[in-house]
């Protein structure tokens, strides 16, 4: 299983997001992909579930095509992909277990009884269970975000991506959700993860698109990145606002 991004473009009004961006994820891996604000991090992983859709180039899940689908035709593939966004998205009239029993209320048809007792299972998975009849109000952002991984986990995806999972988090719940998405490799689940936490980077990382000026500047594991000979990818690791960066405009 790999997921595919041939020469993709897109646009927005005037500003060119991305310009032939061409990157392969394996089965299995942690993939991040990282760069500076607005060089369209989450703008590529949208087009994969068909929030949006590129003006040329091609996006392949496993070997088929996904772009340029049909609304009904996705519905199939987003069973396969769950996004988990930036910010958690939780039913505020519902508790916690019934937040994650409802995809499989909707889509898989499943009685309120046996959806409960599957949404329990995935609250286990990020350690959970014990708020299942919480309301979302009560809990943390990071809490929040492990309800919603496992949520996304009910539909038993084989890709999950995240949209700047650790944002907003103080440092003990980011690392905890850190460790809620290395986790996923034991259900043999690729993440896909959209992040500027350079601690999450470097800690849970098996692979790293850099980004920048539309393309993927460099792909390499961690360590690789760190040895870069490269002054933009120096200069993003180090934090320093001198250096050949530029910080787009959208």
């Amino acid at each position: 299983m790999t997921i595919e991004f041939r020469d993709l473009h897109k646009s927005f009004g005037a500003q060119h997001v991305l310009r032939g961006l061409t990157m392969t994820i394996e089965r299995g891996e942690v993939f991040f992909i990282i760069g500076t604000s607005g060089v369209g991090k989450s703008v590529t992983i949208k087009h994969l579930v068909g929030l949006l859709q590129p003006d040329s180039g091609e996006i392949l899940v496993d070997g088929k095509p996904v772009h340029g689908l049909a609304e009904r035709e996705y519905y199939p593939l987003r069973k396969r992909l769950g996004m988990v966004f930036q910010h958690s998205t939780l039913f505020d009239s519902l508790t916690v277990l019934d937040n994650v029993a409802l995809p499989l209320r909707k889509h898989q048809r499943m009685r309120m009884s046996a959806a409960r007792e599957a949404a329990k299972e995935r609250l286990a998975v990020v350690q959970m269970e014990r708020y299942a009849d919480r309301w979302p109000a009560e809990l943390s952002s990071g809490m929040r975000k492990r309800v919603a991984i496992a949520r996304t986990l009910t539909l038993e995806p084989q890709y999950v991506l995240f949209d700047e999972p650790t944002t907003g988090l103080d440092p003990v719940s980011a690392r905890r959700v850190d460790e809620m998405i290395k986790r996923l490799q034991t259900l043999d689940v690729t993440s896909v993860v959209v992040s500027h936490d350079l601690t999450s980077i470097f800690t849970i990382a098996d692979r790293i698109a850099f980004i920048y000026q539309g393309q993927a500047h460099i792909i390499g594991t961690p360590e690789q990145l760190r040895a870069a000979d490269d002054p933009i990818v120096q200069q993003f690791i180090s934090g320093r606002s001198d250096g050949p960066m530029e910080t787009p405009g959208f």
